[in-house]
């Protein structure tokens, strides 16, 4: 349980006397960690240094008052992901001015003269409340970082539903000491869609996204169940096929692969667009000296270099 002298507060009044008078009312409850400011300037700059659980200020200040101070602490507190608690003090009972407050993000308020009593109590629940919410922000937070973990530990591509990078990295490694134990074989292909690039700054990134999500489709449809399709990078693709008798690999299975992508346009929500992909190949046969997986990344990549450098549509064995 959080006691009076662990929460942080701040106190703002152009007027010295009331800043005191609340300090005082307020150290005699017990709570120890008061700052005073006399601008809502100076409390801002206090609270950029150090961050507090409640703020005790004037409506009514020189230069900026309590409404726009609040605005303020709201805008930080949302980039940085924290909740400060605000309380008022006010000599206006005007219903619509205090609605006026709440919709500003104004937690409380208090008329003055305030009784010491429940200025104390209003602070405690006030207090409780940014607690809670700070509480709340940094299990989001948690969370959020666990679930970029997870995605960073998880085999699938979030976009398009594909294999990512680790899955590729798991599947080549197995794929290769098979074949090598059993003389089979393992082409790698790797695929730059040529014209995404060019979409998504002229089309933007939504039609780019449909763009990669039919690609991934489309190349699903075009392979054997038992091989694998995975999305490495933006505008790359891997397709990891498996060959149970070494020989019988042939190029030809990759210029299928692109008369399939080239087959028919692209639909996407904007329009039909014609898409063509550079592709770079390599193959091993388990009768071969084996590959590690950076080796044979690094072999079909080279190929892929050499595939793009002959322009659209072009592949490299």
């Amino acid at each position: 349980m959080t006691r009076n002298n662990d929460i942080s507060i701040v106190i703002v009044d152009d007027l010295q006397f009331n800043r005191i008078v609340v300090k005082t009312a307020l150290k005699k409850a017990g709570y120890d960690g008061v700052r005073l400011a006399e601008s809502a300037t100076q409390a801002l700059a206090m609270l950029a240094e150090q961050p507090a659980d409640v703020v005790l200020a004037d409506w009514m200040m020189p230069e900026m008052d309590g409404l726009e101070m609040t605005d303020r602490i709201r805008q930080k507190d949302e980039e940085a992901g924290t909740y400060t608690a605000i309380i008022l003090f006010t000599a206006n009972e005007s219903i619509d001015l205090l609605v006026k407050a709440f919709e500003h993000g104004v937690d409380d308020y208090l008329r003055k003269p305030p009784n010491p009593h429940e200025l104390a109590a209003r602070v405690n629940a006030a207090a409780r409340i940014a607690i809670m919410q700070n509480d709340m922000l940094e299990t989001s937070r948690q969370l959020q970082d666990t679930i970029r973990n997870l995605e960073e530990v998880a085999m699938i591509d979030p976009l398009t539903g594909a294999g990512n990078k680790r899955f590729l990295n798991s599947q080549l490694k197995s794929r290769i000491l098979q074949a090598s134990s059993r003389n089979e074989g393992v082409c790698l292909a790797i695929l730059e869609i040529d014209q995404l690039s060019q979409i998504r700054q002229e089309q933007g990134l939504d039609i780019a996204n449909e763009i990669l999500i039919g690609m991934q489709r489309r190349l699903r449809r075009s392979i054997r169940p038992t091989d694998a399709v995975a999305r490495l990078e933006s505008d790359h693709f891997a397709v990891l096929m498996h060959f149970t008798d070494m020989n019988n690999y042939k190029p030809s299975s990759i210029e299928r692969l692109r008369d399939s992508i080239n087959q028919r346009p692209f639909k996407t929500s904007a329009n039909d667009l014609k898409i063509s992909a550079s592709i770079g190949a390599k193959y091993y046969r388990g009768d071969e000296e084996i590959l590690s997986v950076k080796e044979m990344l690094k072999k079909t990549f080279n190929k892929l270099e050499e595939a793009t450098s002959m322009g659209h549509n072009s592949i490299a064995y």
